[in-house]
């Protein structure tokens, strides 16, 4: 008379199955690629070299959410600058959102950027 599933069985038929290391990894080198392409306007080095980009989350769902901050508060692309990230992210067709966050803490600082910004920059 009981034709109900276990509740187990109804909540694992409706859940994401959690992404692999391989799914992660390619998920991960796309994102890189991706916002790579941002550049702040003010200086010729992408946002991910500058350190700009301080969190990348992305779920099972392939949610992403980035917090990223700019290299000063009253930069004239603030808010510009967390749609143009978002924009390039949209490009990856395996994503299904994305939210891009600006937060300023901890503040940017020159020591956040990769070795190849301080050498496009001539910081060394």
């Amino acid at each position: 008379m009981d034709d109900a599933q276990p509740i187990e069985s109804q909540v694992s038929a409706t859940e994401t199955p959690p992404l692999s290391e391989a799914e992660l990894n390619a998920l991960t080198d796309q994102l890189i690629e991706q916002l790579k392409t941002v550049f702040d306007p003010e200086i010729p080095v992408d946002v991910y070299e500058l350190g700009l980009i301080y969190r990348v989350d992305v779920s099972d769902d392939k949610d992403v959410a980035i917090d990223m901050t700019l290299t000063a508060p009253g930069c004239p692309v603030a808010g510009e600058m967390p749609g143009w990230v978002e924009d390039a992210v949209r490009k990856i067709p395996e994503i299904r959102s994305v939210k891009v966050d600006l937060v300023f803490d901890p503040p940017w600082d020159p020591s956040r950027m990769s070795d190849e910004a301080k050498l496009a920059l001539n910081m060394f």
